[in-house]
């Protein structure tokens, strides 16, 4: 038994010599697209900040955007999803024009004006760049599937700089309900790395600082379970409203570069009209602003209404600091009638919208305590898995899998899209 367990032992060296330098590899590539991404992203936002008749523009660089994505970008259109479908089925190299497409793309929405986040683009650079690596290599079907999600974990660390959470969302994100531990050990190493990385090229991420911390006892539970369940609803809300006003576009709208243009003017006029200059790109001060003092109960969904105008119109980006965004102000709105400390539940509430609305709440309880500290984990914990829970079968990532239904006796099949659940609803009350 003995020599077993030792020449058991000696096989996996080849194995952790392999990963660390591909993971290592894809770390390199993709904390230095996202370090290069940072540092223009806080470009343009301030040249937008400054100049803030720019928003006039945000139609026509809508449609500069989508005609470029019509004729250059119709094979990498679907972002992360397209990600997250290769590495179900492996099928085609996920195109290199991916990068440039998606980073030129996410800077022109920001700088004129788009209210879209980032992490979608660090993780389509990431899992793209880690894709090449499979070609040039010439790696096997299901190393591909592992480093697509090494790519994945070290895009979404390097973004955010929480290491631990990347790599948890690049193994939790694929399927509801169920992990791959085999790509365990190079997501880690890769989304550690890539945060390194980033460091290392001077990226400096966003602090921020949550206090008093309450005790985990009776009515604090109580209270912390009930926003839980709030913000799992805003998740909802967030991804049904994307999803239903993207289709409803395509549907109006035949020209797809015509899509981003119509929602730029009324994104524009709306801005103008309202005076929302807060609620368009990243919203850092805002969210930042949600831990110190107490904002309008209304800035939640006033962030909400432009990210859905922007995504389901067509700009790019990503859903994840727009997501921060309503969570950190629905739960500052929320800590007065709960009789929470407002910065206590911005913070919590800046994970768990994310966690209903990205089915992640293992990951989104790890980036609490990144952020946050540890003493957070165990009410983050239970605010997360019940935004998770009541969220249902939704999510923002049409591609994600049913792995295992979040209620026994669902009948939901395994490994059937999100996006195709509507279609099998309809197709059994047919039966």
């Amino acid at each position: 038994m003995s020599r077993l367990r030792r020449f058991e032992q000696l096989d996996l060296l080849p194995y952790i010599g392999k990963w660390l330098l591909l993971a290592g590899l894809v770390a390199v590539l993709a904390g230095s697209a996202s370090a290069f991404f940072l540092f223009a992203l806080d470009y343009v936002t301030g040249v937008r900040d400054s100049h803030r008749w720019l928003i006039w523009l945000l139609p026509m660089a809508g449609f500069v955007v989508g005609w470029i994505y019509y004729r250059l970008g119709k094979t990498v259109e679907a972002g992360n999803n397209l990600l997250i479908d290769e590495i179900h089925d492996p099928k085609n190299v996920v195109p290199l024009r991916m990068v440039p497409l998606v980073l030129g793309g996410t800077l022109m929405s920001h700088l004129f004006g788009a209210s879209v986040g980032r992490e979608g683009t660090a993780v389509q650079m990431g899992g793209a760049l880690a894709d090449q690596v499979t070609h040039l290599l010439r790696l096997r079907r299901e190393d591909r599937r592992i480093i697509l999600m090494a790519g994945i974990s070290a895009g979404f660390a390097s973004v955010f700089g929480t290491p631990l959470a990347g790599a948890v969302f690049g193994l939790e994100v694929l399927a509801i309900g169920r992990l791959r531990y085999d790509a365990l050990f190079p997501c880690m190493i890769s989304a550690i790395a890539a945060d390194q990385v980033g460091l290392l090229w001077g990226v400096q991420h966003t602090h921020y600082a949550i206090g008093e911390i309450v005790p985990v006892q009776g009515w604090n539970v109580l209270a912390v379970l009930i926003a839980g369940v709030i913000f799992g609803l805003a998740g909802l809300l967030f991804a049904t409203a994307t999803h239903r006003l993207g289709a409803l576009v395509k549907r109006l709208i035949a020209y797809p570069p015509l899509r981003p243009f119509v929602g730029g003017v009324v994104i524009a006029v709306a801005v103008w009209a309202l005076g929302a200059y807060d609620y368009i790109g990243l919203g850092i001060p805002s969210i930042v602003r949600a831990f110190e003092v107490p904002v309008a109960p209304w800035d939640w969904f006033g962030k909400l209404a432009f990210t859905v105008a922007s995504l389901g119109s067509g700009f790019k980006g990503g859903e994840v600091t727009p997501l921060f965004y309503i969570g950190a102000t629905l739960g500052n709105a929320l800590a007065p009638l709960l009789h929470l400390p407002f910065a206590l539940l911005a913070g919590i509430g800046f994970v768990a919208v994310f966690a209903g609305a990205a089915n992640t709440p293992l990951a989104t309880i790890i980036m609490a305590m990144e952020l946050f500290g540890a003493d957070i984990g165990p009410l983050a914990a239970i605010a997360c898995i019940a935004s998770y829970l009541v969220s249902g079968h939704t999510g923002i990532y049409s591609a994600q899998r049913i792995g295992h239904s979040k209620q026994r006796g669902r009948g939901l099949p395994e490994d059937l899209r999100l996006g195709e659940l509507k279609q099998y609803r309809e197709q059994q009350r047919r039966k």
